[in-house]
């Protein structure tokens, strides 16, 4: 495996660094930086200008655009956030007008305005206006209550309060009056409402800590901090109210992880950064009350410009039924087009000149012809039927309630059921290829927990413990030794000691109580691990300040001074802490990663082969590892390196790496105690069902924001990754892509823009691959970055663009850029799994829509956080993880559920099946309509192509409504060809749906000829038993509406026949609609034309008596069998041939259904073994998940609340502690 990559510098020019978060590709152009420094700098020009408590200010003409011609409107936006659509005046006209975009229904108007044409009618106009008025009401309702559940949201968002200082004070508001330059106070666990800029908070130095749940799905605390400025002079109302200053920073962006800008008050100029802002989205923890200056509201705010348009979304069904409507159409022309023509020749003919056929209208056959040609689109019209369109919404609504419905993907801890927040798109999930992941709080649950340890060569872990020996331990925690608790508590074990102290005093966590309880807030999940893990085995950390830190070891309580704090950083991998110990020893505590400490380690210190080989087992187990290790100091070697480490600190150039020197010179010759063993707990099956999609051939990428190594470890946890894998890196894929694209420039240039041979494969050699791609190198590979700079560049030369030179790396066209994306996406695709770490929301949304340009492929994004957003809109279909504190992706998604568990369920189960009862829908409605219309094609032979009806009115209007679409409707919402668990098992059968296998147009010309054939028999055969025939009574049955009864009844069992051979699964509903559609036709065709109602409507019911007399004949009822049977007869062989000769995977499980089933039962009886993880390539992620601790408030004594001379001495039990004043935070 290739793990063991060169990184790349980041001051170098060999590459981007991977640590760094990218630029977003939305970028303002005075962010970039310019390369050369002969250029002519221009001072970038700050458009965005924001006056504390000056609302009049905001309104200024300078300050106005343009809206409409010559309306105009402020450019600050309010905080009035608006998702929903349509409001009372918009609904009726915009609805209307969203639905006739839809080539069908424009149709059926189009059709609607013929019928009302004397001339042209051949069919009374309510059979059209009927079911077009009950298609756009349904439809209508649908989309109302849609609107309404986002007019709720909107509200609820809008309607929130908070205080705003108004005429001199604070009063309450609701958000959606909050305006820019207003000054909002914010209370403990308040949302934010706005972009704000943080002035002052009751923590020391004005320190506000934020959890950003809803930005990026993380739970552990962010630290943003007022300037000291504000701090000072901004802590009360009247001085808050009297703020006068004026903001002049970047205009509104998607740039999460920046922002610029300067503060001008009192003639003093002050830098404004990231860390002085609060965005709208975070949540305020552990600060009691903060003020802040609205700097962007509603729609201008980083979360809403993050949310990426909202794309209308439609299925690939959904496009190829508006191309099969266009088919059936111009096939509809063309049939009435050549009925027309045949009716003017018979005219010219026979019907001028047969006296009996004489109408007393002197026209021309052409004409006449002209005229025919309109009736038959009117006759014709059911080619194309309305109620597909209804029956459509319905099975697509029905569908969503299974999914809502769904009690396998309802999570009980949280009590979130599966949620379809759309009805358009069932069948899509059912022809996924592509997965898009985010990570944190998606695969993982972003819980860390010390699962393992090894102590001095002894390794721990592996039975649960009892904690009720000590009273402050944290009941969440679990540890499974009871040896090493002996251990501990006899404190005959020095080493084991010694393990737990570290733990307890080497940490940047701050303590709190809340309600008597100890409450720890880490920088990251995996400190706060740690630091829970020594607390529940005796060693609590209790508080500390600026230089000490107190913690009680078993039941006494020690205070430590803390001489040192070397923070860790991405670089060094590690921290360290030297403390002087009550009885005057100086010793140094470290931690990190073991890649750093082994070679930092003396030549004495023991047990380091037994530590290799448990580090060794825990990377196999996926644990994340960290070593611990000490070292005694000397006075004298102390304060030598504290005098380095002082000048170091005041050093003007290079200061970080001034202290990483000195860092180096004090952490050597290193005694190991021992490892941890961190598990970042996955969701519960993850790795099965990654395995399980991975079988249906759904590719998995995952993208996050999180660091590179957390990512490829986590990788390798759910089994993406695996030890069999060739793992190729951002240097390696660039240079892959530059030699590709340096071959293609060699080539002449007819050959490369004529037909495009398929390229070689990137990995020709056997074997699997994976990418591991930064956001850096992902800009760099895409060309995203050079082209920005270089634009901006030539802009301030006032240059045009010139063409690049081949050598410097930089696509020489636009055609050659979008060959460089081809190429990526080709190398990504033939990868078995990529993880995109340190991507921006945009980039991700880049990704995902770079796939579906060139690989035409389905894909479905599911996230947890607001980075999620954008990439959750613009796939096929968005998946929001809910349950999470976030709820933003949820609000975004097309599905939302608690687990990522679900989503196997939710595409190997419901997808598929949506998608095969969809299909089979359809190919039988298309099927059931030709073999219903072309019957009057046949008819029109025989009367003159006079587009004359050959079944009664009434028949022609109820046939789509009451007489085939029940049973075709319920194989639509029911239909299974195996049941969930067999799908679940089996999840080849998703391969189908991927390919499109079962609707295209070949299943759609198929459907045709099937109807042009049954149509034939139903016509032609009763057709010559009526030709010369006898009654019973002597008379012969050979009258139109005779013809017409048995033509319709033949029809009516042929097609509710057919769709019972086409059904898979059988239910009561299933059997009762088919035996009931037969039975309603019969019922209601002996009603209208019985005399009774021929006598209340004579001139519409024209048919009286005829049933009863044509089915009185048993001569008819043979005609209707023999048709029936010949009808069916070859789809009855077709099918027989099919499950026999050519079975598909479907037709083989359900074969062995009974065989498949008991297996599944005696699976469940055993119980399943542990899912095995895997790999012998050790990952110490520990240090690289971990972002920069509290380490700078710490020492800085920013944080601590500085305790009062009079109370100096610590008195009092640990129950006292929450009333010390002394405590931080």
């Amino acid at each position: 495996v290739k793990m063991s990559r060169r990184r790349t510098d980041s001051q170098g020019s060999l590459g981007p660094d991977d640590e760094v978060m990218p630029y977003s590709d939305d970028e303002t152009d005075d962010e970039l930086e310019v390369s050369t420094e002969s250029e002519v700098e221009e001072p970038p020009e700050i458009g965005w200008k924001v006056k504390a408590n000056d609302r009049p200010y905001h309104q200024l003409p300078e300050f106005q655009k343009k809206v409409f011609l010559c309306m105009k409107k402020s450019r600050y936006s309010g905080n009035a956030i608006r998702t929903y659509k349509y409001n009372v005046l918009t609904f009726i006209p915009l609805n209307l007008y969203e639905q006739f975009k839809r080539a069908a229904n424009l149709y059926f108007l189009a059709l609607l305005i013929l019928q009302l044409i004397p001339d042209i009618t051949t069919l009374p106009w309510y059979t059209t206006l009927i079911p077009l008025v009950v298609v756009l009401g349904v439809t209508a309702i649908k989309d109302l209550i849609d609107d309404l559940a986002r007019h709720r949201m909107d509200k609820e968002i809008n309607n929130r309060k908070c205080e705003v200082i108004m005429d001199g004070r604070f009063q309450d508001s609701k958000w959606r009056d909050i305006q820019v330059g207003d000054i909002v106070r914010l209370k403990k666990d308040d949302f934010v409402p706005a972009d704000l800029l943080l002035l002052s908070s009751t923590n020391p130095n004005s320190l506000c800590y934020v959890e950003t749940a809803e930005l990026d799905g993380e739970t552990n605390l962010k630290f943003k901090f007022g300037l000291r400025v504000t701090d000072e002079r901004l802590q009360e109302e009247r001085q808050l109210a009297e703020f006068d200053a004026l903001i002049e920073c970047e205009e509104p962006n998607n740039r999460l992880d920046k922002f610029t800008g300067t503060m001008l008050w009192n003639t003093e100029r002050y830098p404004l950064e990231l860390d002085n802002m609060l965005l709208r989205g975070c949540k305020v923890r552990n600060t009691e009350e903060c003020h802040g200056l609205v700097i962007f509201a509603g729609n201008d705010t980083k979360i809403m410009k993050n949310g990426g348009k909202t794309r209308f979304k439609r299925t690939k069904i959904d496009e190829l039924m508006n191309y099969m409507v266009y088919t059936i159409f111009a096939l509809l022309l063309v049939v009435s087009a050549g009925l027309a023509i045949g009716h003017s020749y018979w005219y010219d003919d026979i019907g001028g000149k047969s006296w009996y056929l004489y109408d007393g209208l002197d026209q021309q056959a052409s004409y006449r012809g002209f005229l025919s040609f309109w009736g038959y689109i009117i006759v014709l019209n059911t080619m194309v039927p309305i109620s597909l369109y209804v029956s459509v919404e319905v099975i697509r609504l029905g569908q969503s309630k299974f999914i809502n419905w769904d009690l396998q993907m309802y999570f009980p801890e949280k009590d979130t059921p599966a949620k379809a927040r759309t009805t358009t798109l069932n069948e899509q999930l059912g022809q996924i290829q592509y997965i898009f992941s985010d990570k944190t709080g998606t695969l993982t649950q972003n819980i860390m927990q010390f699962k393992k340890c090894t102590i001095a060569g002894h390794n721990y872990g592996t039975e649960p413990v009892d904690w009720s020996w000590n009273r402050l331990a944290d009941k969440k925690f679990s540890f499974m030794d009871h040896l090493l608790v002996a251990r501990v508590r006899s404190k005959k074990d020095k080493e084991a000691t010694e393990f737990f102290k570290l733990l307890s005093l080497c940490h940047t966590v701050m303590a709190e109580y809340k309600d008597d309880d100890l409450v720890y807030q880490a920088a990251s999940p995996d400190e706060g691990a740690l630091v829970t893990a020594a607390r529940n085995f005796g060693y609590v950390f209790l508080s500390r300040t600026q230089d000490t830190i107190t913690i009680r070891e078993m039941e006494q309580e020690n205070t430590y001074e803390m001489l040192a704090l070397l923070d860790f950083n991405s670089d060094r991998k590690r921290m360290s802490i030297i403390l002087k110990f009550p009885d005057g020893r100086i010793r140094l505590y470290c931690k990190g990663a073991d890649t750093v400490i082994y070679e930092r380690l003396s030549p004495n210190s023991r047990h380091k082969e037994s530590t290799q080989t448990a580090l060794d087992k825990f990377a196999n187990e996926t644990l994340r590892t960290l070593c611990l290790c000490y070292k005694d100091i000397s006075q004298d070697e102390f304060d030598a390196w504290s005098r380095r480490h002082r000048e170091a600190q005041v050093s003007l150039v290079d200061r970080e790496t001034a202290l990483d020197r000195v860092y180096e010179q004090i952490e050597k010759n290193l005694m190991l105690i021992g490892a941890t063993a961190i598990e970042d707990k996955l969701q519960d099956g993850v790795p099965e069902t990654i395995a399980k999609l991975a079988k249906a051939d759904i590719k998995i990428w995952v993208l996050t924001g999180d660091k590179k190594e957390t990512a490829e470890n986590i990788g390798f946890s759910c089994s993406l990754l695996t030890d069999d894998m060739d793992i190729h890196y951002g240097e390696d894929v660039n240079e892959k892509l530059r030699i590709r694209q340096a071959t293609r420039r060699n080539t002449p240039e007819t050959m490369r823009h004529g037909k495009r041979k398929p390229e070689e494969p990137f990995f020709p050699e056997q074997g699997k691959n994976a990418l591991v791609i930064t956001g850096g190198w992902l800009n760099e590979i895409l060309y995203e970055k050079k082209k920005k700079r270089r634009r901006l560049r030539l802009r301030r030369l006032g240059r045009r663009p010139l063409l690049t030179n081949p050598q410097d790396g930089q696509p020489m066209n636009d055609w050659e850029k979008e060959m460089r994306q081809i190429d990526f996406v080709d190398m990504a695709c033939e990868c078995e799994s990529v993880i995109c770490c340190r991507v921006t929301p945009k980039q991700k949304a880049n990704v995902v829509s770079l796939v579906k340009k060139y690989k035409k492929a389905v894909t479905l994004s599911i996230g947890d956080g607001a980075n999620d957003v954008n990439m959750i809109k613009t796939a096929d279909i968005g998946v929001g993880i809910s349950g999470q504190e976030g709820m933003q992706a949820v609000m975004s998604s097309d599905y939302a559920f608690a687990q990522f568990r679900y989503l196997q369920r939710l595409l190997l189960v419901h997808g598929r099946w949506s998608y095969i009862r969809m299909c089979k829908f359809l190919r039988f409605f298309f099927f059931k309509n030709f073999a219903f219309t072309l019957v009057h094609f046949w008819y029109s032979f025989f009367n003159g192509y006079s587009a004359q009806v050959a079944f009664e009115d009434m028949f022609i209007t109820l046939y789509n409504l009451c007489y085939s679409s029940l049973p075709v409707l319920l194989v639509g919402l029911l239909d299974q060809d195996v049941n969930d668990r067999l799908s679940l098992k089996f999840p080849k059968l998703y391969l189908p749906g991927q390919q499109g296998l079962l609707f295209n147009y070949k299943n759609f010309f198929i459907s045709l000829f099937h109807g042009i054939f049954v149509s034939l028999i139903i016509f032609f055969i009763p057709y010559g038993a009526f030709l010369q025939t006898m009654g019973q009574d002597g008379e012969a049955p050979s009258d139109y509406q005779s013809f017409a009864v048995v033509m319709s009844s033949t029809l009516i069992f042929t097609v509710n026949l057919q769709i019972s051979l086409e059904t898979s699964y059988w239910t009561f509903v299933n059997c009762f609609a088919v035996l009931g559609s037969i039975a309603i036709y019969f019922g209601i065709m002996f009603d209208i034309h019985s005399a009774g109602i021929h006598v209340i409507l004579p001139s519409i019911f024209t048919f009286t008596g005829a049933a009863s007399n044509a089915l009185r004949q048993p001569y008819l009822w043979l005609t209707i069998i023999l048709t029936v049977g010949i009808t069916l007869l070859p789809v009855i062989c077709i099918q027989f041939l099919h499950k026999t000769i050519w079975p598909s995977v479907g037709d083989k499980v359900q074969r062995n259904r009974k065989k498949y089933e008991r297996e599944l039962e005696e699976e469940a009886k055993k119980k399943p073994s542990a899912f095995q993880r895997g790999g012998r390539s050790r990952r110490s992620a520990y240090a690289f998940s971990h972002s920069r601790g509290y380490a700078d408030l710490i020492s800085t004594g920013r944080s601590i609340r500085h305790r009062p001379t009079g109370r100096a001495g610590y008195q009092g039990s640990i129950r006292e502690v929450p009333h010390r004043e002394a405590e931080n935070i």
